[in-house]
């Protein structure tokens, strides 16, 4: 992926043993475990394409598709729209077209980083994107990227981690090994809001919204954290000390809870001159 969440699939997209870094891109991820876990992401997928206005026949972006649950659930909802399935995982997008191929041709698969251009020649009609864009480290780009396929007036409707996200994973993730926080960045909505306007999006709507998730005890919470939290974590780690840091970091949390923030954003690419 490009996903969630942390320091993880909110998404990249976005695992168990965690994602597998690569030094010229973004991170490959467990899809199988991934998607097995998903159910907070998709929830608040559904949230997300809740805000899109698609038409019948639109074309639209899943930027950052992950498995594609939630792109299953925006196929749904139409019986003649078309998707872009995009992320910049293999593995994801495997998972994709595993759990999408009953919609033959109305899914087009692409993998793709979204800190660099986009490969897709004709332009999209909106654009969905749910737990992927903090795994770019360049918004800027990333936003001036989805802007150059997004047709005029188009929709950009999307929700990621923003300020304060997972923010008491990573105090203790500060108190463990070197303290380092991972790759994720969570963006306030005041920079996200120059980014988009720069990028050329207008028509802006951005907020934050606490997301506090409660999980099963013990197993299920540490795998969720080990598929979702901390794949570059474990990344880091000889295999067999990758279970003591995950016991760790679960033990030294205030419960199986997950001190989620999203930051949603709701724009429209302005009319080009």
């Amino acid at each position: 992926m490009v996903i969630d969440d942390a320091a993880a699939s909110d998404g990249p997209s976005a695992s168990s043993d965690g994602p597998s870094v690569s030094s010229d891109g973004p991170r490959d991820w467990d899809a199988s475990s991934y998607d097995r876990v998903a159910a907070p992401m998709t929830r608040w997928g559904a949230a997300v394409l809740d805000r899109l206005e698609a038409g019948d026949g639109d074309r639209v972006l899943d930027a950052g598709c992950g498995s594609g649950r939630v792109t299953e659930l925006l196929l749904e909802r139409s019986a003649t729209g078309r998707v872009v399935a995009l992320d910049a995982s293999p593995a994801m997008i495997a998972a994709a077209r595993a759990r999408l191929g009953r919609f033959g041709r109305r899914v087009e698969y692409v993998q793709a980083d979204l800190g660099r251009p986009l490969p897709i020649a004709e332009s999209v009609d909106a654009i969905v994107s749910t737990a992927a864009f903090h795994w770019v480290p360049d918004h800027d780009a990333m936003f001036r990227h989805l802007a150059d396929v997004l047709r005029p007036g188009g929709q950009l409707v999307a929700q990621f981690g923003g300020e304060g996200n997972i923010a008491s994973v990573r105090a203790v993730l500060a108190t463990l090994g070197d303290g380092w926080l991972g790759p994720a960045h969570f963006e306030s909505v005041e920079a996200t809001v120059r980014r988009l306007e720069a990028a050329g999006f207008s028509g802006i709507e951005a907020w934050l919204q606490p997301e506090p998730t409660e999980f099963e005890p013990g197993e299920p919470f540490e795998t969720y954290l080990a598929t979702v939290v901390l794949g570059a974590h474990l990344d880091r780690l000889p295999e067999g000390d990758r279970p003591a840091f995950v016991r760790a970091v679960a033990g030294r949390l205030r419960g199986p809870r997950i001190d989620y923030v999203r930051l949603n954003v709701v724009a429209r690419r302005a009319d080009r001159d």
